[in-house]
C-alpha cells in the first residue's frame, strides 16, 4: 500500500470541512485515507489554525531537545558523583 503524506494545511483543511458539513467518508475518499486516519487527525488537529499547529510541533520539538539535555546532564552528574565518591 502507497504511503502518503499530507501537509499540516490539508489534514486542517480536510478537518474544517468536516466542520463545515462534508461527510467523513466524502472526505476519506477524496483524500484516499482510511475514516480512523481521519479520527486521529480531528482528535490532534481539530480546533487549530494552521499557525498554531506549527508553533505547537516546534514547541514539542524543542521539549524533546531539552529532555535530552537534562539526561545527559544527569547521567554526567552521576558518573562524577560515583568518581568523587571513591576512596582513592
Amino acid at each position: 500500500m502507497k504511503r502518503k503524506r499530507y501537509s499540516v494545511e490539508q489534514i486542517i483543511t480536510a478537518v474544517k470541512q468536516h466542520e463545515s458539513g462534508a461527510t467523513v467518508a466524502d472526505i476519506c475518499r477524496k483524500l484516499g485515507i482510511a475514516e480512523g486516519t481521519f479520527y486521529r487527525w480531528k482528535q490532534d488537529y481539530g480546533g487549530l489554525e494552521p499557525d498554531q499547529l506549527r508553533e505547537l510541533r516546534q514547541l514539542r520539538e524543542e521539549n524533546e531537545r531539552l529532555k535530552r539535555v537534562v539526561a545527559d546532564l544527569s547521567l554526567d552528574k552521576a558518573m562524577l558523583q560515583e568518581v568523587a565518591g571513591r576512596k582513592w
